[in-house]
């Protein structure tokens, strides 16, 4: 705010609210000035905000939100008022009319910065989210059998998950056999699991924070061509792993597992980029991408490491881990084991 002459800040996005304000809360918007800060919600909110946000904010519930907010401009002498990219056009409009005598300046992606590098707290929570994850993959393993629908699959993930600690799920979990495993984000059928890959992508939330894996397994035993597909994919993951650090540009991480792939015949099967940030939401920044020559990563980034192979028609192999980027390396989040497991054989 200091360098770009903006007075104040108006935050209305959930997730970037309880970034600030470390409370979750679904009604209301964030007031920050240089030195002073609002919390303005209402009754539903306001008692467990009193004792939970933090202390940074006066929790305030005034009868009209704009006449209250507006009076805090007048009397700061505030003049331009910082507003977060992703609102709606009406949204916009919506805020001149609220707010007529100030200016209404655009953040950009400054909030998308602060958020992209990560404090030691928050890297422990996505730690904890990661290891609900890993143990609800291991739960499954226990459980599966050949008579699950690929929906049970994902149900069973879900529930050890929210049943061990996970306040939700970081996304629509995906479980996906036989053919659909060519799909990157397919959808669970209600369909018992079919013979060839079957392709887990999912994630646990914790205290605001997710996590993301992938793990690919096999349902029965494994082709040499599904061998050849998983262990390509793996010595890709593996390659780009090795290379993470500060200061290690995104695109050429990417080209990295992009090579090997390609280089090992499939060419024009891996669709998609090599990760993208993970935070309080599940796609930030930075992106592990070709579109991203020349952006370095830095300490305290946390990043997905997910190259694929997709046949279409047939069957796609993905493994992933999530990562936190450090000085001379990453600390890898994930402790599944990434061998190719056949299931019911």
């Amino acid at each position: 705010m200091n360098e770009t002459g903006i007075d104040a800040v108006l935050v209305h996005s959930e997730i970037n609210q309880r970034y600030f304000a470390k409370f979750k809360f679904s009604d209301g918007v964030l007031v920050i000035l240089p030195k002073n800060a609002y919390l303005v919600t209402d009754f539903r909110y306001y008692e467990e905000a009193e004792k939970n946000a933090s202390k940074d904010f006066s929790v305030v519930m005034p009868q009209k939100r704009s006449m209250f907010i507006n009076e805090i401009f007048s009397s700061h002498g505030v003049k331009t008022v910082g507003f977060e990219k992703d609102i709606s056009y009406g949204e916009y409009l919506s805020l001149t009319n609220l707010y007529p005598d100030v200016t209404l300046v655009s953040l950009g992606d400054e909030i998308e910065k602060l958020r992209s590098v990560k404090s030691a707290d928050e890297l422990e929570k996505i730690a904890s989210a990661q290891r609900i994850a890993d143990a609800s993959f291991a739960h499954l393993l226990s459980v599966i059998t050949p008579n699950m629908t690929e929906i049970d699959v994902a149900l069973e993930l879900e529930f050890y998950m929210r049943s061990h600690g996970a306040e939700g799920i970081s996304f629509e979990t995906i479980a996906v056999s036989g053919d659909a495993s060519a799909l990157p984000h397919g959808k669970c059928r209600n369909e018992k699991l079919k013979k060839g890959f079957l392709t887990l992508d999912f994630g646990a939330v914790y205290d605001g924070y997710c996590s993301d894996m992938t793990r690919t397994l096999s349902v029965g035993r494994a082709t040499d061509k599904m061998k050849d597909m998983y262990y390509t994919t793996l010595t890709a993951q593996l390659a780009a792993l090795d290379a993470i650090r500060a200061g290690a540009d995104c695109a050429y991480l990417d080209s990295i597992a992009r090579s090997i792939i390609d280089g090992a015949g499939y060419e024009g099967c891996f669709g998609h980029s090599l990760g993208h940030g993970v935070g309080m939401f599940i796609h930030e920044s930075p992106a592990l991408s070709m579109r991203y020559a020349g952006e370095l990563l830095v300490p305290g980034n946390v990043v997905t490491v997910e190259p694929g192979i997709y046949i279409q028609g047939e069957m796609g192999v993905r493994i992933e881990d999530t990562v936190a980027v450090e000085e001379n390396g990453c600390r890898n989040f994930a402790s599944s084991t990434k061998e190719l497991i056949e299931l019911f054989t």
